[in-house]
């Protein structure tokens, strides 16, 4: 009798501790279950940089490469990239003269990592809308200073300076942390008519400049055979003043000489002054 109390005893002391290990493991499931509801992570990587947003409000903590966790009821991880960035745009930009000049754009820009709060906070996520009114705005202020032809010239790399200057100091007022690297004016088509005449103008100073240095090759060959014929004249005035009867004569004597040293017959005429030397010894 007894050993049958005791094995009841005992099995009812293991149900209960079995109901209690089901108990736990329950409650630790479901708190696990909780946790994975009431957490989530955001992957960040390179080039990228995140900020948590807790009931509307920006972190001043900037996470970089790596994982954030978050309570996505409460909160969320906005990811943005720190890389260079290119804004294309194609737009008629105004003239000097009134004239409108079409022209493919590039904005190059890069978000600051340490000022990406500040920016989303002033500007929002679509920033780049906020960046391409500033452009249009600056470009037609500096583009109005310039005649059409300048676009077209050397003039464009300080154009595309002023245009970079004029918008850094307007989004400077509305938000700090977005760095302008370059505005890049590209594909610049001018109006038919400017056209045709800055290539006329253009071929007309070709025609100049090939002209000059037509006129200026001549005018040197022209100095030359001036200073070879000088040099011909003086050699022949010196000649002239160095040749006296006496050495006229000796010339003849030699030139005789060499005439009779020859085996062939030969008649020579003089007009009886001139002296030459006749062999005795034959």
């Amino acid at each position: 009798m007894k050993t049958y109390a005791f094995c009841f005893l005992t099995l009812e002391y293991n149900s209960k501790t079995h109901i209690e290990i089901m108990k736990m493991n329950r409650c630790f499931l479901l708190l696990s279950i909780s946790l994975l509801i009431c957490t989530n992570c955001a992957v960040i990587r390179p080039g990228e940089a995140g900020v948590k947003q807790t009931l509307g409000k920006f972190s001043d903590k900037v996470a970089t490469q790596g994982t954030v966790f978050y309570n996505p009821f409460t909160s969320k991880v906005i990811k943005e990239s720190t890389q260079t960035n290119n804004i294309k745009l194609i737009l008629s930009l105004p003239s000097k003269e009134g004239l409108s000049v079409n022209s493919e754009i590039s904005i190059l820009y890069r978000l600051e990592q340490h000022k990406i709060p500040s920016v989303l906070e002033n500007l929002g996520q679509d920033y780049e809308s906020i960046i391409t009114s500033v452009f249009r705005s600056a470009s037609s202020d500096v583009c109005a200073k310039f005649y059409a032809k300048d676009m077209h010239s050397g003039m464009r790399a300080t154009i595309e300076e002023e245009i970079k200057a004029k918008m850094k100091g307007n989004l400077e007022k509305q938000a700090d942390g977005i760095e302008l690297i370059a505005v890049l004016m590209k594909s610049i088509q001018l109006p038919s008519g400017l056209a045709r005449s800055i290539e006329r103008k253009l071929q007309a100073e070709q025609d100049a400049m090939r002209m000059k240095f037509v006129i200026e090759q001549a005018k040197l060959e022209a100095d030359r055979k001036i200073i070879n014929a000088k040099g011909e004249r003086d050699a022949q005035k010196i000649l002239s003043e160095g040749l006296t009867q006496e050495i006229i004569k000796i010339r003849s004597i030699e030139a005789f000489n060499k005439l009779s040293e020859s085996p062939n017959s030969k008649i020579i005429l003089t007009d009886g002054k001139t002296p030459f030397l006749i062999d005795t010894e034959d």
